[in-house]
């Protein structure tokens, strides 16, 4: 790790010390600068909109009708798939961190950034599904900010998360505007 007073790199045998101490924590180590618990706290409200997107694609996917109800049906599929794949790796992050993922369905759409709004019409479910996308990218751009460089890996998975999401959005932009 390097000493930011001296610009040089922790010794090896600092490191083999430090690595010793608090191995309970698992991958949380001495150099972890983030505050964990808000961490994990953002990564469970982002956990809980995943799988509220999850849960609204998946219905959309199932009652989607209509002339060009094919083509919106299979990227809602995908997007669930997609979606389900980004719950995961927030779930495994928290773990990583020592949380505990919450996947209590009582508090999912309460914790969600994102609010679970089904649409009754094929144009409905594709601006609903639009608007969430939105959301999710405004919210996760903000917690890439709030992270920084205090927890590079969390801050990885949320861009990678991000990039994904914008996907989904220029998808669902271009089914609305077809519609």
């Amino acid at each position: 790790m390097l000493n930011l007073e001296t610009s040089q790199l922790t010794s090896v045998q600092d490191l083999r010390a430090r690595a010793r101490q608090n191995v309970d924590q698992g991958a949380v180590t001495e150099g972890y600068n983030a505050d964990r618990e808000e961490i994990i706290k953002l990564l469970n409200g982002s956990l809980a909109t995943e799988l509220v997107c999850v849960l609204r694609y998946k219905r959309h996917y199932f009652m989607a009708s209509g002339l060009k109800a094919s083509i919106a049906a299979d990227e809602f599929l995908e997007h669930a798939e997609q979606e389900a794949e980004h719950a995961d790796k927030l779930a495994e992050r928290i773990v990583q961190l020592g949380g505990e993922p919450e996947f209590n369905p009582d508090l999912l759409s309460k914790n969600s950034h994102a609010q679970y709004v089904a649409g009754n019409t094929l144009k409905e479910m594709v601006y609903e599904d639009l608007v969430a996308e939105r959301i999710a990218i405004d919210s996760y751009r903000e917690i890439i900010q709030y992270i920084g460089d205090k927890d590079p890996t969390t801050r990885r998975i949320f861009e990678d998360i991000l990039a994904q999401e914008e996907e989904h959005a220029d998808d669902m932009a271009d089914i609305y505007n077809a519609l």
